[in-house]
């Protein structure tokens, strides 16, 4: 992964972007492109929109990540570990005795 971070940083260095990008633009330009992404399912049901904007999903989906990478480096969090401890943390709060099967969130269980 840090290969792809580093073409991102690369990629936004050479254009000297770093200066629009503080943590509060960086989240909400990673809203607006989530926004984007979901702009494609709009109006439709999740297979036709799959059918019909793959590419389009594939392209938001990338600029979601994108973001979400350049704030992940930018604040030194690192993604792995990130992703490993709140997976971790979702494994307690939605332990599968309780929640296999089901949508509930955590605070409807039994």
């Amino acid at each position: 992964m840090d290969d792809v971070i580093n073409k991102i940083i690369k990629f936004r260095d050479a254009r000297d972007w770093k200066q629009f990008h503080n943590p509060k633009d960086l989240a909400i330009s990673l809203t607006l492109e989530a926004s984007e992404l979901l702009e494609n399912f709009q109006w439709k049901s999740s297979d036709q929109a799959v059918d019909t904007n793959f590419d389009d999903i594939r392209d938001e989906l990338a600029d979601v990540l994108i973001y979400s990478l350049m704030l992940a480096h930018d604040l030194g969090i690192d993604v792995k570990g990130a992703i490993l401890d709140k997976l971790e943390k979702n494994d307690k709060k939605y332990p599968i005795e309780k929640f296999k099967g089901t949508s509930k969130k955590y605070t409807e269980a039994e």
